[in-house]
């Protein structure tokens, strides 16, 4: 659960990483200024990766598409991302987070324009599993980032300030792609993304020094985590959270237009919704664990955060179908299941050795990859030949199981 050698490896870690500022007055806002430019970076590369869950409705229309096929594509995208995790997780160990974030920026703003260059469905899933594997290095690196950058006693905050930037830019995405297609063309929308990624990838590069890797690469070695009981039962938990939280983003525009009968751009404000209050819950969800503290801390906040959404997840089952009703139920789940994943990080973040952080983010990652690669074609497969509803109870089904997963995580490091 970590030594005095552990903290004074993470203490060392973290005097090597800042923004390359010199007229910077002071650690305390070096670190600051650390942090933020890291979330910033996860807003911009999160931006270009969320895209294609808000472009659900128009690559429906454009392809000629049923939902199962669209929660193909959904899934085309988190194979790729899941194939380069450990590659990814290993790069960053190696070579140090900041060349591979600058690198991933630049790759992201690449698969976005090859997702509107695909002329057929086959070749869009292939752009959309190439534009999932330039994403593949956020979490792993921006992780490494904020562990090398929080103050101590304030990891569980600076992880869900960073972790904010994921739900930022997937909230940015739905509005940019369903905005720019409204007056436009949803493909506008793409090139618009990719843009913002190749600027931020120039100012990334100038702002961050980040802290150094082993200058060599190696593939990830999991054999300390894969010891800790804990570190594999939150893995575990990770599959069922990542289920849920995949599933949920790739449906809401399609729900609120074929239930509630609404809009995509209507649908793009729900999610963007959604959006917003995940980043609320992953700033509060970090602040509660901090005062709770430790790992033990973190598993608990997780816990009560899934188990809410379990409870919205059946509501949502009995059948909503008005556009304020959707949009209360999904801010519920913006809140709870989509605000989890910062104090997820955290505690995974803080039962592993530093130098380790970039494999066992890759290992937490591929868990919640996982369990959003098969679910979403099943739930559009439901939504098709059934209801929404009968999707919705396989949801809280799933989340309910997450829930005890990490409930037991508590137990385990609290002993």
């Amino acid at each position: 659960m970590g030594t005095p050698d552990d903290s004074a490896s993470a203490n060392s870690v973290r005097q090597g990483v800042g923004v390359s500022v010199a007229a910077v007055p002071g650690r305390a806002v070096q670190t600051v200024a650390s942090v933020l430019v890291v979330a910033a970076w996860q807003t911009a590369a999160s931006l270009c990766y969320y895209s294609v869950f808000a472009a659900t409705a128009f690559v429906r229309t454009g392809f000629d598409l049923s939902r199962a096929l669209v929660g193909l594509f959904l899934t085309a995208a988190t194979l790729g991302y899941t194939l380069n995790l450990f590659p990814s997780g290993a790069a960053v160990d190696g070579l140090g987070e900041r060349s591979v974030m600058v690198a991933a920026l630049l790759a992201l703003a690449t698969g976005a324009i090859l997702v509107t260059a695909a002329p057929t469905y086959p070749l869009l899933l292939v752009a959309g599993g190439l534009l999932g594997a330039a994403y593949a290095p956020a979490m792993p690196a921006s992780n490494k980032g904020i562990v090398s950058a929080a103050p101590r006693g304030r990891e569980n905050l600076a992880m869900g300030i960073k972790q904010v930037g994921v739900t930022a830019g997937s909230g940015a995405a739905s509005v940019v792609v369903t905005g720019v297609a409204a007056l436009a063309f949803w493909r506008a929308g793409f090139w618009t993304v990719a843009a913002i990624a190749v600027a931020y990838a120039a100012a990334f590069a100038l702002l961050y020094d980040g802290s150094g890797g082993e200058r060599r690469f190696e593939w990830p070695d999991l054999s300390g985590p894969a010891d800790d009981r804990a570190y594999l039962l939150l893995v575990a938990a990770g599959l069922f959270v990542g289920a849920t939280i995949y599933t949920m983003l790739g449906y809401v525009i399609l729900y609120v237009e074929d239930v509630v009968g609404a809009g995509a751009a209507v649908g793009g404000v729900v999610l963007a919704l959604t959006q917003v209050t995940g980043s609320a819950g992953r700033v509060g969800a970090g602040s509660l664990a901090d005062r709770l503290g430790g790992p033990r801390g973190a598993a608990t906040v997780a816990f009560a955060q899934v188990a809410a959404a379990a409870l919205i997840f059946a509501a949502l089952s009995v059948g909503v179908a008005t556009v304020s009703g959707a949009a209360v139920a999904f801010v519920g789940l913006g809140a709870t299941v989509l605000g989890s994943t910062g104090v997820y990080y955290s505690c995974l973040s803080e039962l592993v050795d530093p130098d380790d952080v970039g494999a066992a983010s890759a290992g937490g990652q591929t868990a919640i990859n996982v369990g959003g690669l098969a679910v979403p074609p099943l739930f559009g497969h439901l939504a098709d030949s059934a209801t929404y509803g009968h999707g919705w109870v396989v949801l809280a089904a799933l989340a309910g199981a997450g829930a005890v997963l990490l409930w037991v995580v508590r137990r385990e490091v609290g002993r």
